[in-house]
């Protein structure tokens, strides 16, 4: 049963096709919606609900992170949830957009020794969880929303993105 429908946008920032980006995130983000129906006991509607994934570059992401989290910096990844949710609650019809940035993603694959497309793999499934309303802002928040990514990237043969590591998602 299909969950999602995932619309692709490629905007910026040397990012293969989005023909190439589908199936990657139709894999990614089906598994993390299952995981979290099963394990997490998500509700979901009777139909996909619908979600945005756009892939641009830092320039981009900064100006959007500085309109709209007064952050004036690059980031890998922004969440922006279509209306609020709490974890487990129901989603609407559409669940709201997932942006990440090319350099910036490369660049921390690069430091922590990583595959590009694992990071890649690890930075939508934390975005979309925050569309589910999870979040890490303190430790109680982050222990349940990285138990979850590290539980979703194991489902998918990755290993513990926070193990042995200093790099964090920033808030």
């Amino acid at each position: 049963m299909t969950l999602l429908d995932i619309q692709i946008s490629v905007e910026e920032g040397g990012w293969p096709s989005e023909d190439e980006l589908q199936p990657l995130a139709e894999r990614v983000l089906e598994a993390a919606a299952g995981h979290l129906k099963t394990h997490a006991k998500q509700k979901f509607p009777k139909m996909a609900t619908e979600l945005s994934l756009v892939f641009t570059d830092d320039e981009s992401i900064r100006a959007i992170n500085a309109e709209w989290r007064q952050k004036d910096k690059a980031t890998n990844v922004l969440s922006f949830p279509a209306f609020p949710i709490t974890p487990g609650k129901m989603p609407g019809p559409m669940l709201g957009d997932i942006i990440i940035a090319r350099e910036t993603v490369e660049r921390e694959a690069a430091e922590l020794e990583k595959p590009f497309d694992d990071h890649l793999t690890h930075l939508m499934v934390h975005g979309f969880l925050h569309l589910f309303g999870y979040d890490h802002m303190n430790n109680a928040e982050a222990e349940i929303m990285e138990g979850l990514e590290t539980r979703i990237l194991a489902d998918l043969g990755l290993s513990d993105p926070y193990e042995g590591q200093d790099l964090k998602l920033e808030p």
